[in-house]
């Protein structure tokens, strides 16, 4: 249990996105107050999420005070057009997530742009990631470069979750995509987060393997163009950063085209950058390291080499 804190830095923060004076009437989704990059001493577990009309409030420790922080957060929101507050406490067996304040958002989506994905605040996660939207950012960039002069345009998207890049890559244009994914359901989310969006089917297909183990079964699809890699640091059977990344990275060319761009992620706050270049560029020498993506500035994080590491990498077949 936590001493009873100031909340005024993290109300502050809150308070300066909410009165942007740039934000329209249906903001886009975004992370209001960061705790876990450790830049707001005593707050680093407490982060506040808008998914307008919903302000999701997410407490990894308990607090003193958390029933102060809401209806103060409350009082910020409900002028500028918040239905209400909801709050996930992850210290709790299930991590559930009560409304405390307003009324309950019944169907909240997370909003960029003209695209919307619906979530789930009954679950854990609630099925959009915030953190990478560099990352999606960078495909829809490569997406309007690429297609139409790109011959057979491919995605190969790797652990894909909810799909949300694989929504983004068909909204900015025409191109094939694999999704690939150990969990059915998930990848049932990410077919419906298409149809939700309208967008055209035809050339996506969601299919549940083992990114590393069922190579075999999806590599004939290629040759990709495009690719996205972004594991989970840890899944249980299934992936550990620090056995099956550098397996996986062996293996990708197989299905690449002899001239690729890669998005590969590495969300893991033990491992740096230094080792992640080290990883890629010893799996095979035809990557290339372009650049790391800048870290979504919603993110702020007194360690970079902690933070989410986004890293554009070319491949050329040698």
């Amino acid at each position: 249990m936590i001493d009873t804190l100031n909340w005024e830095p993290l109300l502050q923060e809150v308070r300066s996105k909410l009165t942007d004076p740039a934000v329209g009437d249906t903001p886009d989704s975004r992370r209001l107050f960061h705790g876990r990059g450790h830049c707001f001493p005593g707050l680093d577990r407490v982060c506040v999420d808008s998914y307008h009309p919903a302000m999701l409030v997410t407490l990894f420790e308990e607090y003193e005070g958390e029933d102060a922080l809401v209806e103060a957060l409350w009082s910020l929101a409900q002028p500028v057009g918040y239905s209400g507050v909801a709050v996930q406490r992850r210290y709790l067996r299930r991590s559930p997530i009560e409304w405390h304040c307003g009324e309950p958002v019944e169907a909240p989506v997370a909003h960029r742009g003209d695209l919307k994905f619906p979530l789930t605040f009954d679950r854990q996660n609630v099925g959009f990631f915030l953190d990478i939207e560099p990352g999606r950012q960078w495909l829809e960039q490569q997406v309007q470069e690429k297609a139409g002069k790109v011959e057979n345009l491919k995605l190969l998207n790797l652990f894909s979750f909810t799909c949300a890049f694989s929504v983004v890559a068909r909204a900015a244009g025409d191109l094939e995509i694999l999704n690939i994914d150990l969990n059915k359901g998930v990848l049932k989310r990410g077919q419906a987060n298409h149809q939700f969006n309208q967008l055209p089917m035809k050339g996506i297909r969601f299919v549940a393997r083992d990114a590393v183990r069922d190579f075999k079964r999806y590599d004939r699809s290629g040759p990709f163009q495009l690719a996205v890699v972004d594991p989970p640091t840890r899944q249980r059977g299934a992936f550990e950063v620090d056995i099956n990344y550098a397996k996986l990275l062996e293996k990708l060319p197989a299905c690449l085209a002899d001239e690729a761009d890669l998005l590969l992620v590495l969300n893991s706050p033990a491992h740096s950058e230094h080792f992640f270049r080290g990883l890629i560029e010893a799996a095979n020498p035809g990557y290339s390291v372009v650049a790391r993506l800048p870290q979504n500035p919603d993110f702020p994080d007194s360690d970079p080499d902690a933070a989410l590491k986004m890293l554009h990498v070319k491949f050329k077949r040698s």
